[in-house]
């Protein structure tokens, strides 16, 4: 496994070792010690596994309080995965780190506790996988924008998919003056 840093603390990507050949290939997932050799967590509470058509944006999202952090992975597809720095203490406080994730690069990526998170769906359908650190707290959930000019992410599309709940998220200017980052 290799650990490939961002720039931003704790937000890293992860390659895992691919052994493949003409049957096929085998990598693996996750496992404990690599992980805790690294610094990364170990201790995950609970697995999602989500399925996005082409366009879809699902976030920016988080939870205040009760944070999670996510190990994120695409199985099938490919999507633009997205993490914004909420950590108002963070020198890197409102930055962001976009990658593409998908079956291909086979990549996963650590988001820490104290990040929004959200993806765009670039082929026709991605089915998408994450690890949590902490369990999902419907009373927390909260979330940005997600073409706030202020964050100004270079999404790979102009008009995506969104939920009715995504479509009317903060900006997180209204985000700070409500006292929902960390």
């Amino acid at each position: 496994m290799k650990v490939i840093p961002t720039g931003i603390d704790g937000l890293v990507v992860i390659e895992p070792k691919v052994f493949g050949d003409e049957r096929g290939f085998f990598l693996e997932t996750y496992n404990e010690k690599p992980f805790r050799d690294v610094g990364l967590p170990t201790h995950f509470v609970q697995d999602n596994w989500s399925r996005s058509q082409k366009g879809v944006l699902r976030g920016i999202h988080f939870q205040n309080p009760n944070p999670q952090g996510k190990l994120v992975r695409v199985v099938t597809g490919a999507v633009w995965d997205v993490a914004v720095d909420l950590r108002r203490s963070s020198p890197t406080f409102g930055k962001w780190y976009g990658l593409e994730l998908s079956f291909d690069n086979k990549r996963a990526f650590y988001v820490p506790p104290g990040f929004g998170h959200g993806f765009v769906t670039l082929s026709d359908t991605a089915d998408f996988q994450y690890k949590c650190t902490g369990l999902y707290a419907p009373q927390d959930e909260v979330g940005l924008m997600w073409n706030d000019p202020d964050l100004g992410i270079r999404w790979p599309i102009d008009q995506p998919q969104l939920s009715a709940k995504d479509l009317k998220l903060p900006s997180l200017r209204d985000v700070i003056q409500n006292g929902k980052t960390y």
